[in-house]
């Protein structure tokens, strides 16, 4: 296997991760926005107030993305499966 192959696999499954995990990322980061401005509009400095509406927000974005996200880590690890016989020589 060459150095190539491996760059080439390692850039995707970068990419794989990258694309994968965004969607929830996102949906924390906003989530925890609304909730940072919800705190300074109304004063209320609690720090675990955060922690349970991105919590919730986590779990159903994987209730509803969780089968996209599945099939993105399932199709690159048969890719690499199939081109096995590749990578060994």
């Amino acid at each position: 296997m060459s150095i190539e192959t491996v760059v080439d696999i390692t850039r995707e499954a970068l990419y794989t991760i990258i694309i994968t995990a965004a969607p929830l990322l996102l949906l924390s980061l906003v989530v925890g926005l609304m909730i940072s401005v919800f705190q300074t509009v109304t004063s209320i400095q609690e720090q675990t107030l955060t922690f349970v509406p991105k919590l919730l927000a986590i779990f159903l974005g994987i209730m509803l993305l969780g089968h996209w996200m599945l099939n993105n880590m399932i199709g690159f690890m048969q890719k690499l499966w199939s081109d096995f016989s590749l990578y060994i020589r």
